[in-house]
Protein backbone atom coordinates (compact mmCIF):
# COMPACT_ATOMS: atom_id res chain seq x y z
CA UNK A 1 0.00 0.00 0.00
CA UNK A 2 1.32 3.39 -0.73
CA UNK A 3 2.13 6.04 2.00
CA UNK A 4 0.17 9.05 1.68
CA UNK A 5 2.19 12.68 2.29
CA UNK A 6 0.27 14.87 4.85
CA UNK A 7 -1.19 18.04 2.80
CA UNK A 8 1.45 21.35 3.81
CA UNK A 9 -0.49 24.07 5.72
CA UNK A 10 0.71 27.13 4.11
CA UNK A 11 1.65 29.52 7.63
CA UNK A 12 3.12 32.01 5.03
CA UNK A 13 -0.10 34.63 5.64
CA UNK A 14 0.00 33.40 9.44
CA UNK A 15 3.19 36.29 10.15
CA UNK A 16 1.02 38.89 8.32
CA UNK A 17 -2.62 38.44 9.97
CA UNK A 18 -0.47 38.55 13.76
CA UNK A 19 0.89 41.54 12.47
CA UNK A 20 -1.91 43.56 11.33
CA UNK A 21 -4.03 42.31 14.68
CA UNK A 22 -0.99 43.79 16.75
CA UNK A 23 -1.25 47.25 14.39
CA UNK A 24 -5.48 47.50 14.57
CA UNK A 25 -4.99 46.89 18.92
CA UNK A 26 -2.50 49.20 19.23
CA UNK A 27 -4.07 51.81 17.14
CA UNK A 28 -7.62 51.53 18.92
CA UNK A 29 -6.01 51.32 22.35
CA UNK A 30 -6.88 54.08 24.83
CA UNK A 31 -4.15 54.68 27.28
CA UNK A 32 -5.38 56.86 29.99
CA UNK A 33 -3.17 59.26 31.30
CA UNK A 34 -2.72 60.85 35.01
CA UNK A 35 -3.85 64.69 34.80
CA UNK A 36 -1.58 66.45 37.08
CA UNK A 37 -1.96 69.87 38.76
CA UNK A 38 -0.55 72.82 36.27
CA UNK A 39 2.48 74.53 38.07
CA UNK A 40 4.95 76.11 36.58
CA UNK A 41 8.21 76.49 38.97
CA UNK A 42 9.62 80.22 38.79
CA UNK A 43 12.62 81.42 37.11
CA UNK A 44 16.08 80.56 39.26
CA UNK A 45 17.24 83.95 40.04
CA UNK A 46 21.27 84.94 41.89
CA UNK A 47 19.91 86.45 45.64
CA UNK A 48 22.24 87.13 47.97
CA UNK A 49 19.20 87.78 50.40
CA UNK A 50 15.82 86.54 50.17
CA UNK A 51 13.19 89.67 50.29
CA UNK A 52 11.61 89.68 53.66
CA UNK A 53 8.18 88.92 54.15
CA UNK A 54 5.34 89.99 56.63
CA UNK A 55 3.43 87.75 58.85
CA UNK A 56 -0.10 89.38 57.30
CA UNK A 57 1.22 88.88 53.85
CA UNK A 58 0.81 85.01 54.25
CA UNK A 59 -2.61 83.07 54.49
CA UNK A 60 -1.93 80.07 56.32
CA UNK A 61 -3.72 76.83 55.37
CA UNK A 62 -3.37 73.36 56.79
CA UNK A 63 -4.90 70.24 55.67
CA UNK A 64 -4.23 67.34 58.52
CA UNK A 65 -4.55 63.31 58.27
CA UNK A 66 -8.37 63.98 58.99
CA UNK A 67 -8.61 65.80 55.87
CA UNK A 68 -10.08 68.95 58.11
CA UNK A 69 -8.62 72.48 57.52
CA UNK A 70 -6.84 74.68 59.90
CA UNK A 71 -7.06 78.39 57.93
CA UNK A 72 -5.15 81.37 60.47
CA UNK A 73 -5.25 79.31 62.82
CA UNK A 74 -8.93 78.93 62.89
CA UNK A 75 -10.97 75.50 61.97
CA UNK A 76 -12.52 76.13 58.93
CA UNK A 77 -15.30 74.23 56.33
CA UNK A 78 -13.61 73.71 52.92
CA UNK A 79 -16.85 75.50 51.66
CA UNK A 80 -15.34 78.85 53.08
CA UNK A 81 -11.90 78.81 51.68
CA UNK A 82 -12.97 80.38 48.66
CA UNK A 83 -14.03 83.31 50.25
CA UNK A 84 -11.36 83.40 52.55
CA UNK A 85 -8.99 83.57 50.33
CA UNK A 86 -10.28 86.12 48.01
CA UNK A 87 -11.06 88.57 50.97
CA UNK A 88 -7.16 88.14 51.60
CA UNK A 89 -6.00 88.27 48.48
CA UNK A 90 -8.11 91.36 47.42
CA UNK A 91 -7.61 93.03 51.10
CA UNK A 92 -5.05 96.04 49.60
CA UNK A 93 -4.44 96.74 53.19
CA UNK A 94 -1.62 99.14 52.43
CA UNK A 95 -3.82 102.03 49.83
CA UNK A 96 -0.83 100.79 47.22
CA UNK A 97 -3.72 98.92 45.36
CA UNK A 98 -5.82 100.97 43.06
CA UNK A 99 -7.90 98.03 41.90
CA UNK A 100 -8.72 96.28 45.44
CA UNK A 101 -12.18 95.93 46.14
CA UNK A 102 -11.29 94.27 49.76
CA UNK A 103 -11.85 95.53 53.38
CA UNK A 104 -8.48 97.23 53.49
CA UNK A 105 -7.54 96.13 56.95
CA UNK A 106 -4.34 96.78 57.60
CA UNK A 107 -4.10 93.76 60.00
CA UNK A 108 -4.10 91.58 56.50
CA UNK A 109 -2.22 91.77 53.54
CA UNK A 110 -0.51 94.67 51.97
CA UNK A 111 -1.63 94.14 48.30
CA UNK A 112 -2.49 91.63 45.55
CA UNK A 113 1.20 91.25 44.61
CA UNK A 114 2.95 90.74 48.50
CA UNK A 115 0.34 88.50 49.18
CA UNK A 116 1.36 84.87 49.29
CA UNK A 117 -0.62 81.76 50.01
CA UNK A 118 1.10 78.94 51.89
CA UNK A 119 -0.23 75.45 52.26
CA UNK A 120 0.99 72.42 54.09
CA UNK A 121 -0.92 69.09 54.32
CA UNK A 122 -0.28 66.13 56.29
CA UNK A 123 1.61 62.90 54.48
CA UNK A 124 -1.85 61.37 55.42
CA UNK A 125 -4.36 63.63 53.74
CA UNK A 126 -6.65 62.26 51.08
CA UNK A 127 -5.37 63.07 47.75
CA UNK A 128 -9.17 64.48 47.01
CA UNK A 129 -8.62 67.28 50.22
CA UNK A 130 -5.38 68.03 48.84
CA UNK A 131 -7.10 68.56 45.45
CA UNK A 132 -10.10 69.86 46.74
CA UNK A 133 -7.93 72.41 48.94
CA UNK A 134 -5.47 73.40 45.49
CA UNK A 135 -9.03 73.72 43.38
CA UNK A 136 -10.64 76.13 45.81
CA UNK A 137 -7.26 78.62 46.35
CA UNK A 138 -6.99 78.44 42.43
CA UNK A 139 -10.07 79.04 42.18
CA UNK A 140 -10.12 82.42 44.34
CA UNK A 141 -7.02 83.83 41.90
CA UNK A 142 -9.73 83.17 38.95
CA UNK A 143 -12.18 84.54 40.38
CA UNK A 144 -10.20 87.92 40.92
CA UNK A 145 -8.47 87.76 37.57
CA UNK A 146 -12.29 87.07 35.90
CA UNK A 147 -13.31 90.86 37.69
CA UNK A 148 -10.71 92.48 37.08
CA UNK A 149 -10.42 91.17 33.23
CA UNK A 150 -14.41 91.76 32.36
CA UNK A 151 -13.88 95.17 33.81
CA UNK A 152 -10.62 96.00 31.79
CA UNK A 153 -11.41 94.29 28.14
CA UNK A 154 -14.94 92.82 28.53
CA UNK A 155 -14.04 89.34 28.59
CA UNK A 156 -13.13 87.40 31.52
CA UNK A 157 -9.43 85.90 32.17
CA UNK A 158 -10.72 82.26 31.47
CA UNK A 159 -12.30 83.15 27.86
CA UNK A 160 -9.16 85.05 26.47
CA UNK A 161 -6.85 82.21 27.97
CA UNK A 162 -8.63 79.32 26.42
CA UNK A 163 -8.63 81.76 23.27
CA UNK A 164 -4.97 82.08 23.25
CA UNK A 165 -4.25 78.21 24.30
CA UNK A 166 -7.25 77.62 21.04
CA UNK A 167 -5.09 75.84 18.11
CA UNK A 168 -7.54 77.73 15.75
CA UNK A 169 -6.80 81.19 16.90
CA UNK A 170 -4.47 83.11 14.33
CA UNK A 171 -1.36 84.55 15.28
CA UNK A 172 -2.37 87.81 14.92
CA UNK A 173 -5.11 87.21 17.68
CA UNK A 174 -2.92 85.61 20.06
CA UNK A 175 -0.25 88.41 19.60
CA UNK A 176 -3.20 91.22 20.95
CA UNK A 177 -4.09 88.83 23.69
CA UNK A 178 -0.40 87.46 25.05
CA UNK A 179 -0.14 91.35 26.69
CA UNK A 180 -3.67 91.28 28.54
CA UNK A 181 -3.60 87.90 30.18
CA UNK A 182 0.45 88.83 31.10
CA UNK A 183 -1.23 92.26 32.68
CA UNK A 184 -3.92 90.39 34.52
CA UNK A 185 -1.44 87.89 35.91
CA UNK A 186 0.45 90.75 37.04
CA UNK A 187 -2.64 92.32 38.81
CA UNK A 188 -3.03 89.42 40.97
CA UNK A 189 -0.05 87.16 40.61
CA UNK A 190 -0.35 83.37 41.56
CA UNK A 191 2.02 82.83 44.99
CA UNK A 192 1.43 79.69 45.88
CA UNK A 193 3.58 78.03 48.27
CA UNK A 194 3.58 74.29 48.89
CA UNK A 195 5.53 73.48 52.36
CA UNK A 196 6.36 69.82 53.04
CA UNK A 197 4.24 67.47 54.08
CA UNK A 198 4.01 66.75 58.13
CA UNK A 199 4.39 63.72 59.06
Amino acid sequence: MAKRSAPEVNAGSMADIAFLLLIFFLVTTTIETDQGINRKLPPIEDQQDPPEIKMKNIFTVLVNKNDQLLVEYKVMELSELREAAIAFLDNGGDGSCAYCKGAKDPASSDNPDKAIISLQNDAETSYKAYISVQNELVAAYYFLRDRECKAKYGKTFRELETMFEDPKTSESTRNKIEPLIKDIQTMFPQKLSEAEPKK
